[in-house]
């Protein structure tokens, strides 16, 4: 686990190695152990390692090949790398390291791109070909491993923050609009946008291939069409047998390191899975962390000590105390790579993990969206055997939109009214509305814009549904794509890198082994959901959890925000809407009337909608981000 750095094009400038250096210091937070710069006539790369496997600096990155024909920078691990290295050796490639990093050099010298489809990770790298001098660039499959990229007029820049591509020089800080309205929508910019108008991120499971003459990139792994269809046709006792060996290899795959790692434990039924099944592959306690609060109804702590006494694991618990996080939320927003509104939270409990002498911790993340259990798949079943709604008049439906909204004013009653104008209630229609945070309606009174650019969830379930066939497969698994193409991806693992990296702690989410998903969405909806979220997983378990797991009520894992904000964090917060409000952006005075109507408890107005305004001026501010 480390960042990556690089430029292709150096023409005028006067010294590139530079330029790379100072964008390895804007990520030096991902890789205390060593630091890197290789250059040659064509491109520079750097790179900051966290070291998990070699410890030697034998392995440090940039890494050449012994002919000086390849050279390679990359960020995350590849699971499977003794396996690909046995398969190396009999070509005659002699390893001078133990590295995972020589073998994906290995593996691309001899197999070129196609080396892809052999990995077993979390992956983003770049890799300078001095014979064809190209360089080419690839991203995992789930989207685990961040690559963001700017091409200009003279010069190809990518790296793993957004702030290490600013930090060149050669990419100007100016805010793109239509990002900062998806921003605004869904409290995150999603791939390839960035909030950065001159930057893109690689989409996950794509490639990209930069030379002299031009770049093209394309995408190398479709979820979709991996997707195994004929586990819809398995018996229920096979699938239960199919979804357990598959979570166990990819908890066994993710235990490889040679440093000390443990555990995020919740008390939730996802977490809770991970820990058990670490237990089984390890030989000595393992070290599980979580976040307490003195607020009951956050507060997940019986539930991980029930969960932590099953297993016998080393269990720290982090009481966060509302000054606490007064103390901690400025470094916190600091680590933020790109803004949000959910950040912190990762932020805190991989604090205290790596302070406990933890380099790599396994996290539940990815759990929900590929078992069902968010409440959009209830919801998204629901409507869907409601689907003859659809064939009521517009303005019939319009009007009973109207009525609810104004016999129940709340932020449910206006989403169930824009559901109610859809044209359909197919997931490719109501799955963009599902985490929508400000509607269309809301935005025109917001900002200041001739014209709403079009939705991107709706442009990438649009994608998945219909162009790339996702409606073949059953109803549940069409929401998990829309899940982890957007939500996933574009909120949680991208929380999950930029907080945990910045205390140079590397996170595995087994729930995301690609045989795992491509195996999840293939059930029948009746086996995924019958009755209760996530019975699937639950019984594909057996025994494994106790009761008291299974049975509890399901919780997030959120800050009690809400009221910290009217109370301990009021000040910091008020001071950061009278900068959004003198954005030209925004409407005059619009940011201060939803502040206003927050402080009154308008039902219309909940706590996330202004943290999110917030966190993003706050980032704005502090990136020097222009019009």
């Amino acid at each position: 686990m480390c960042g990556i750095t690089g430029i292709f094009g150096l023409e005028g400038l006067t010294d590139p190695r530079q330029v790379v250096a100072a964008m390895n210091r804007a990520l030096a937070h991902r890789g205390p152990d060593a630091s890197g710069v290789w250059a040659d006539d064509h491109v520079a790369f750097g790179h900051q390692r966290l070291s998990i496997i070699d410890l030697g600096h034998a392995s440090d990155q940039p890494f050449l090949s012994l002919d000086g024909r390849y050279t390679l920078v990359f960020n995350g691990e590849i699971y499977n790398y003794r396996e690909l290295r046995a398969q190396l050796e009999p070509t005659g490639w002699v390893f001078r390291t133990a590295s995972d990093t020589e073998v994906l050099l290995a593996a691309f010298a001899t197999w070129g791109e196609a080396c892809l489809h052999r990995l077993f990770g979390m992956f983003a790298f770049a890799l300078w070909d001095a014979k064809k001098e190209e360089l080419f660039l690839a991203r995992d499959r789930m989207g685990i491993k961040p690559l963001y990229v700017a091409r200009g007029d003279r010069h190809f820049v990518f790296a793993s923050e957004l702030r290490a591509v600013l930090a060149s020089g050669l990419v100007p800080r100016k805010v793109d609009r239509e990002a900062l309205i998806d921003h605004l929508r869904y409290q995150t910019v999603h791939a390839p946008a960035t909030m950065a108008r001159d930057v893109r991120m690689l989409e996950a499971g794509h490639c990209m291939r930069i030379t002299d003459q031009e770049v093209t990139s394309w995408r190398w792994y479709d979820l979709v069409a991996q997707v195994d269809k004929q586990v819809e046709h398995l018996p229920l006792r096979e699938v239960h047998r199919g979804v357990r060996e598959r979570l166990e290899r990819a908890v066994e795959r993710r235990l490889v390191a040679d440093v000390p790692f443990g555990a995020f434990l919740s008390g939730g039924i996802d977490s809770s899975i991970v820990v058990g099944l670490m237990t089984q592959a390890s030989s000595s306690p393992v070290h599980t962390f979580s976040v307490i609060f003195n607020e009951p109804e956050f507060s997940e702590e019986r539930y991980a000590r029930v969960v932590s006494d099953r297993f016998r694991t080393d269990h720290t618990a982090i009481r966060l105390h509302p000054q606490d996080m007064l103390e901690t939320l400025p470094a916190a927003l600091a680590a933020m790579d790109h803004p949000s509104a959910d950040g912190p939270n990762t932020f805190v409990v991989s604090k205290v993990t790596r302070a406990a002498g933890i380099t790599m911790a396994l996290s539940g993340l990815g759990g929900d969206e590929v078992f069902a259990g968010y409440p959009v798949f209830e919801r998204t079943l629901a409507l869907w055997q409601r689907r003859w709604i659809t064939q009521f008049p517009a303005w019939a439906r319009g009007i009973a939109a109207r009525v609810i909204s104004i016999a129940r004013p709340s932020i449910s009653s206006d989403k169930l009214g824009e559901l109610l104008r859809l044209p359909s209630f197919s997931v490719d229609d109501t799955f963009p509305v599902s985490r929508i945070t400000f509607s269309d309606r809301e935005l025109a009174r917001l900002v200041r814009a001739p014209h709403l650019p079009a939705n991107a969830v709706g442009r990438a379930m649009h994608d998945l549904i219909r162009d790339r066939k996702g409606h073949e497969l059953p109803l549940l698994s069409q929401v998990s794509l829309g899940e982890l193409s957007t939500y996933l991806q574009s909120v949680l693992l991208r929380d999950t890198d930029q907080m945990s990296m910045a205390h140079a702690l590397e996170v595995r989410v087994p729930f995301l082994d690609h045989e795992l998903v491509e195996f999840a969405l293939g059930v029948n909806d009746r086996h995924k959901h019958p009755h209760t979220p996530k019975k699937l997983l639950v019984d594909s378990m057996g025994d494994l959890l106790p009761p008291e797991i299974v049975n509890r009520p399901k919780m997030g894992f959120t800050l009690p925000w809400e009221p910290w904000m009217r109370g301990e964090l009021r000040s910091w917060c008020e001071q950061r809407v009278v900068q959004a409000d003198q954005r030209p952006w925004f409407r005059p005075g619009a940011v201060a009337e939803l502040w206003n109507r927050f402080l009154r408890h308008d039902p219309r107005v909940n706590w996330s909608r202004l943290w999110s305004l917030i966190v993003l001026e706050d980032w704005l501010a502090r990136h020097g981000m222009e019009e």
